[in-house]
């Protein structure tokens, strides 16, 4: 869900300045070099507002690059990562393979919304990030701080006239503190309300990376949340045997 919307669509129900498919983070800041293994998905061409990156993601290892099985570009495999923390055309990029998890589906208690690039080559200029032990995450407190990094649109302000929202994108890499509300078997659902004082994700944001307070520990990734990216961002548990079991496929777990 939190993929960008196609234009047309976004048209007829009222939105603005959304072009192609993913969602980005909201009452944050520029996250520069804070999270240098946090990377985005680069679209073909650009969109009509000028942008590339539909959709983020997270190293997990030199060659395997963690994201959302929604993110997925039709029936082509082959994808394009930046790790740019502002990404203009014609910086570094790294191409790769895109494999979703087979069982990805519409079940609400577990979609398997999980999917990874592996890459050609090495990315060596960033160091991976670190995934939760198994069940790890079951009993987590609710004052638990999450912070969410990805390159998804960056602010909704009302639109003028017809009515809708302007979802506003800049390719930039953000990042957002918001606190733990709810945890679920496959879900962490964390509030990015700003009259509270949390931030979150918006489209543009799937499948990036959700760390566990300060730490250099992924907890969850980026799926879905509210219509205007206000209330609550929803996250898709990765110390699940559902998760581990894909993982393991690419990955050496802890």
């Amino acid at each position: 869900m939190l993929g960008r919307t196609p234009l047309a669509l976004a048209a007829a129900i009222g939105i603005a300045l959304i072009a192609g498919r993913a969602e980005a983070i909201t009452n944050g800041t520029a996250d520069g070099n804070a999270h240098p293994n946090v990377g985005g998905l680069v679209a073909d061409e650009a969109y009509s507002d000028g942008t590339w990156i539909y959709c983020s993601g997270t190293l997990i290892s030199p060659r395997v690059f963690l994201t959302a099985a929604h993110c997925a570009e039709g029936d082509d495999d082959r994808v394009r990562v930046t790790f740019s923390s502002a990404y203009q055309d014609g910086d570094t990029v790294y191409a790769g393979t895109f494999h979703g998890d087979p069982r990805y589906g519409n079940n609400q208690n577990d979609p398997h919304d999980i999917a990874v690039v592996v890459l050609d080559r090495p990315v060596m200029s960033a160091t991976s990030a670190a995934l939760p032990a198994a069940g790890s995450l079951a009993d987590l407190p609710r004052s638990q701080r999450i912070t969410s990094v990805g390159y998804g649109a960056y602010d909704v302000v009302k639109a003028q006239g017809a009515g809708g929202h302007n979802f506003l994108y800049d390719d930039v890499r953000n990042q957002a503190v918001g606190t733990l509300n709810a945890t679920t078997p496959s879900w962490l659902r964390v509030s990015m309300n700003p009259s509270t004082g949390n931030g979150g994700t918006c489209y543009g944001d799937s499948g990036g990376p959700n760390f566990l307070g300060t730490t250099t520990t992924l907890a969850a990734i980026t799926i879905t949340g509210d219509f205007i990216c206000r209330a609550t961002n929803v996250t898709y548990r990765l110390d699940t045997s559902s998760a581990r079991d894909f993982l393991a496929v690419y990955v050496t777990l802890p």
